[in-house]
């Protein structure tokens, strides 16, 4: 039998493989084609025919994406059609920004869902209880893009706080990291609270109560350690959509990451770029998974002991 670790490393093997293959196809079952893209509406049948051959795209699919995956387990994505550079290079000096972005939007909904969650579930049923559930039910609802865009109006119109767009200084990371992170607080404040109540009523905390221990100890020694592991999975999760997510924001704050990159490559046919992007991003994903499944291990032995 395969251990936990051998057993993790063959899943994500198959998925990074799993989504070369779908980026793949999606890409090339889109309308349009890149070599007219590249030469103009004006180019004769002849340039478009050469420039195709060139790029290797007059061959079948099954041999195209052979060659493809052949480059890419090495780094090599090809060069980017655009930028005529490669598509690596054009996707990694894109990426610090798009890290950025996710680590403020994760800061932000963590510490101000988390502390919000557990007071909602110590005081229960109270007016800060209802105005909590209000908080993630709105913060749930509003789109992104409407959000930046009322952000936008309101503090850099408006007041005149904050930048518009752009980035570069820590007063450009408030509004998109604001927008970003919203949704995820309301998870949190939810699962959080959830998680809470449960823990709060198990024999343990009682027993902790019993023996004299202040309830702030109890909440904080004993209740939130437990109540941890179901948000550790969520955030786990929730941090790799955000690396998604942030293509909306990116584009609402002309924000320079690998979402904005994206989109305007998907825009230009610009395969190799839309290729590495998504893989990039889906390395990320897994890495992020891993470190879930370690934190896993430092929460709760029991879950080491079961491997």
């Amino acid at each position: 039998m395969l251990g936990p670790f051998i057993w993790r490393t063959l899943q994500s093997i198959a998925l990074l493989w799993l989504v070369t293959v779908v980026v793949f196809a999606l890409l090339h079952l889109t309308p349009g084609d890149p070599a007219t893209v590249m030469l103009g509406e004006q180019a004769t049948p002849e340039q478009i025919r050469d420039l195709r051959s060139a790029l290797g795209l007059d061959e079948p699919f099954v041999m195209q994406y052979a060659r493809f995956l052949g480059h890419a387990v090495t780094g090599d994505f090809g060069r980017s059609i655009r930028a005529q550079r490669p598509a690596l290079e054009v996707v990694l000096e894109r990426l610090p920004a798009t890290l950025l972005l996710s680590a403020g939007a994760f800061v932000f909904a963590l510490f101000v869902g988390m502390p919000i969650g557990v007071v909602s579930a110590v005081k229960r049923l109270s007016l800060w209880d209802h105005g909590s559930m209000a908080l993630a039910l709105l913060g749930q609802s509003m789109p992104v893009f409407w959000l930046g865009l009322m952000l936008i109006v309101v503090f850099s119109v408006n007041l005149r706080w904050l930048p518009v767009s752009g980035w570069g200084t820590p007063q450009h990371l408030v509004l998109p990291a604001v927008t970003l992170g919203t949704f995820l607080i309301g998870l949190i404040i939810r699962l959080t609270r959830s998680s809470m109540l449960d823990v709060l009523g198990q024999d343990y905390a009682r027993t902790a109560r019993a023996k004299g221990l202040a309830e702030r100890a109890v909440i904080v020694r004993h209740a939130l350690r437990n109540a941890l592991i179901p948000v550790v999975t969520l955030l786990g999760l929730q941090l790799g959509l955000l690396l998604g997510g942030a293509v909306i924001t990116e584009t609402v704050f002309a924000w320079p990451g690998v979402g904005m990159v994206t989109v305007t490559a998907i825009h230009q046919r610009d395969y190799p770029v839309v290729q590495c992007a998504v893989f990039v991003s889906a390395v990320l994903v897994v890495v992020i998974n891993w470190a879930v499944d370690t934190l896993y291990n430092v929460l709760d032995p029991r879950i080491r002991v079961a491997e």
